[in-house]
């Protein structure tokens, strides 16, 4: 009985499989091509999700975001993209893994996973990193962002983006760092293992 629930969980999870502890994920992108070294070996509850995502083809067609430059340095700081609001592409959200109990940091290139104030609700949307920030590791007061990997190639194409215009208006937190011109994600796949599809219905494409 154990063993069917197991292997029930597995399905609903979309896994097959054990991935290899890191997984290579390349993204074609308006600007470029940035390719993410994926740790499913530390942070493997949000690795296997953002790979659903991969595998799925749910990243296809979607978009950087935003661009959030720090003050006084705006060299640094960090690029959003993934499915932003496109319900159509979402999975369930995935349970959060703070970096105090993974180990991870973010660190420069690290790709970190955005989410709501409800530490429960991160799906897509992800954050590349331009220089260090342990302000979004987990502290006392803090829960901070998971980590689940950082960029081993195209960190050029990272700070393109991020150098990139953005609307002067918003609201909260992403005022100012809406870019004008949304940068496109053609294309997110994997080099390494092999793909574990979740099965889950593709919406979006039946309103190409």
């Amino acid at each position: 009985m154990r063993l069917v629930a197991a292997i029930m969980a597995l399905a609903l999870l979309g896994a097959g499989p054990s991935d290899p502890p890191v997984v290579r994920v390349r993204l074609t992108t308006g600007a470029g091509v940035i390719v993410l070294a994926i740790d499913a070996r530390h942070a493997p509850v949000t690795a296997r999700n953002f790979l659903n995502y991969v595998d799925d083809g749910r990243l296809d067609g979607t978009r950087f975001y935003r661009a959030a430059r720090r003050k006084g340095q705006p060299e640094l700081g960090f690029v959003q993209g993934g499915i932003d609001t496109d319900a159509r592409r979402r999975l369930d959200p995935v349970a959060f893994e703070p970096t105090s109990k993974t180990g991870l940091r973010h660190v420069d290139g690290a790709i970190s996973m955005a989410r709501y104030d409800n530490l429960a609700s991160g799906t897509a949307n992800f954050s590349l990193l331009v220089g260090a920030a342990p302000n979004m590791d987990a502290r006392p007061g803090s829960p901070g962002y998971a980590v689940f990997g950082r960029v081993v190639s195209g960190m050029n194409v990272v700070k393109r983006i991020l150098a990139m215009p953005t609307f002067p208006g918003g609201e909260g937190a992403m005022k100012g760092q809406i870019l004008a011109r949304p940068v496109a994600i053609v294309k997110a796949e994997r080099l390494d293992g092999t793909p574990h599809p979740t099965g889950r219905a593709k919406v979006w494409e039946l309103f190409r």
